[in-house]
């Protein structure tokens, strides 16, 4: 592709960087900023540059948050005794989407997975241990991607110690094998929270 302009150029291969964004893409969306009024392309910069700077990570369950707490763990209306336990931001947002579901919750930021490298200390499940000794939940719902790396996961933490009086749970299997929780319409995921089983190591593979 050719540019006429050096600035179009870097601001073109910057867009390209974000997933699921070609440079053809990036192109059109670098000419539309071009045409606006400087307010609205600086008052879009400037909120990302705000966000690189000002994001935080929640001390308690790992979300995004612009404070110490994030909105969800400071908010006392919400359910101290229930975590739902996540992969990514990305399900906690979808979860939130059905307006269904009042408890807390805990994003691990992956899934054990050994192909890829991540192992129990590459995601945040120490952390939730830590939290389910401090805070003893009466219930703690594993919401993760219906995988093998998803399971593995579910299989890990229910071996932990700790867990003694905890009932853990498991998201009914409404969403298909291998989909992220995300794309999941709102419909299937809120069914999926409110039909969740109890799990139980029986029939359970070892990892």
């Amino acid at each position: 592709m050719k540019y006429t302009s050096e600035l179009i150029r870097e601001a073109v291969e910057a867009l390209s960087m974000l997933p699921g964004i070609g440079k053809k893409t990036a192109m059109r969306m670098v000419l539309f900023l071009a045409k606006q009024d400087d307010h609205k392309s600086l008052r879009l910069s400037q909120s990302i540059t705000r966000m690189v700077e000002g994001l935080k990570e929640c001390k308690v369950c790992y979300a995004y948050s612009d404070d110490e707490l994030c909105g969800i763990c400071s908010n006392p209306v919400r359910d101290q005794s229930t975590i739902c336990v996540v992969e990514s931001i990305r399900d906690l947002m979808a979860i939130e989407e059905t307006q269904h579901y009042r408890g807390l919750y805990h994003v691990l930021g992956g899934l054990i997975s050994p192909i890829e490298g991540l192992g129990p200390d590459q995601i945040n499940i120490e952390g939730l241990l830590r939290r389910i000794q401090t805070s003893r939940p009466s219930e703690l719902i594993m919401a993760l991607r219906p995988s093998i790396e998803g399971d593995t996961t579910i299989y890990y933490i229910s071996r932990q110690p700790g867990l003694e009086g905890i009932q853990l749970s498991q998201i009914a299997r409404g969403i298909s094998f291998g989909s992220d929780l995300e794309f999941a319409d709102e419909f299937t995921l809120s069914r999926s929270l409110a039909t969740r089983t109890p799990y139980s190591l029986k029939d359970k593979l070892p990892i």
